[in-house]
């Protein structure tokens, strides 16, 4: 049952995040009096013709990523099928950019609304960059933070790892002084040749009450841990509406930073060494995450759905043919010249660039499955 839920989930966050990408170009350009010849599900080639409706056919695509609409004009290669009548070379610069960018806005829109529920309803916590940022916020009330020390990992002959000390744990006190960041650890065993550790072990991600002491003999004021800064509470205060907005104004930039950050790195890690980074995630390894939040609840999801939308916005803007961002290179090219950009060089650079984001959807799909194995 939970596997059915999961793929349920993971096909209406798909929808959710084509379908509102793609009615924001629709919705424009129907304002701007643009015929919308077909509003795609999926990328070509066709598999079915849904229904048409106000001249526009809405149609299913075999290629599972994505979707588009086709306007009237757009794969025009003379002067005059662009200009036509309704087309979209025909529709003024200004409202070709709004169509253009109106996917992305809806990303944007869809990413505030969720993030601003979820602050203020779900008393979710902000995504932080830094530790510094994080501590900054708890002093501020923004969050509830106490800081504490994981022991990361144990090293082999150690004082720890001789008397069993776990990894993986929290270092609670040191000869009975609660600890609060990895600086007092120096400062407590400078001196000594044994500590009393106070640990608390992890298990699936929370923290247990009991508390166990261990006795360590150190070397040179070292026990033979290696040390982290660790949350050890961290939760979110009540916020109102507007306190909320704010939050996610917030965290859609540092969301959509980092997302950019992450398209940079795969670009350079396929270029210098043909491989695929850690941490992108496919259609594969969304479907793993959809499940993975479907498991922890609802406003997990939630979150979920708002982090895609942003990195789907944050893709769609880059100026790469084929994408949003690219096309809408030509349209300022053509606005700034005061002429079009030759019909021919734009089709192909638009179907060149294309035909790599599928070769790049196939590359990380690949990899997401390599993976699972």
């Amino acid at each position: 049952m939970n596997v059915v839920i999961s793929s349920l989930a993971f096909f209406l966050l798909l929808s959710v995040l084509i379908l509102i990408h793609e009615w924001g170009h629709f919705s424009a350009a129907r304002f701007f009096k643009v015929v919308v010849e077909e509003f795609g599900f999926g990328l070509p080639p066709k598999c079915k013709a849904l229904f048409k409706k106000g001249g526009t056919e809405f149609t299913i695509n075999w290629i599972p990523f994505g979707g588009f609409v086709r306007l009237k004009g757009e794969s025009a290669m003379t002067e005059k099928g662009r200009r036509a009548k309704g087309s979209f070379g025909a529709a003024p610069v200004y409202a070709r950019i709004i169509i253009l960018l109106a996917g992305v806005f809806m990303n944007l829109l869809l990413a505030l609304i969720i993030f601003t529920i979820g602050f203020s309803g779900g008393n979710w916590v902000p995504t932080y960059t830094t530790l510094e940022q994080m501590e900054e916020a708890g002093k501020s009330g923004e969050i509830h933070l106490v800081m504490s020390v994981l022991i990361d990992d144990v090293i082999s002959g150690g004082g720890a790892a001789k008397i069993g000390v776990p990894a993986k744990s929290v270092l609670v006190s040191i000869d009975g002084e609660v600890i609060t960041s990895v600086n007092e650890v120096s400062r407590l065993q400078e001196g000594k040749s044994t500590v009393r550790y106070g640990v608390s072990s992890i298990v699936e991600g929370e923290i247990a009450s009991e508390v166990k002491e261990f006795t360590v003999t150190l070397h040179d004021g070292k026990s033979g841990v290696v040390i982290a800064p660790f949350p050890l509470e961290l939760s979110a205060p009540d916020r109102n509406v507007v306190t909320a907005f704010g939050l996610a104004l917030r965290e859609s930039n540092v969301m959509m930073v980092q997302t950019v950050i992450g398209i940079g790195k795969l670009v350079s890690s396929i270029v210098s060494t043909g491989r695929v980074p850690d941490g992108i995630a496919g259609i594969v390894g969304i479907a793993q995450l959809t499940h993975g939040a479907v498991q922890e609840g609802f406003m997990h999801y939630l979150r979920l759905l708002a982090l895609l939308s942003l990195s789907l916005a944050a893709l769609n803007i880059l100026p790469f043919p084929a994408l949003d961002g690219g096309r809408l290179i030509f349209v300022l090219v053509e606005w700034i010249s005061r002429r079009p950009v030759n019909r021919t060089f734009e089709v192909t650079t638009n179907a060149v660039g294309f035909v790599l984001l599928l070769l790049l959807i196939i590359l990380i799909t690949f990899n997401d499955i390599v993976r699972l194995f």
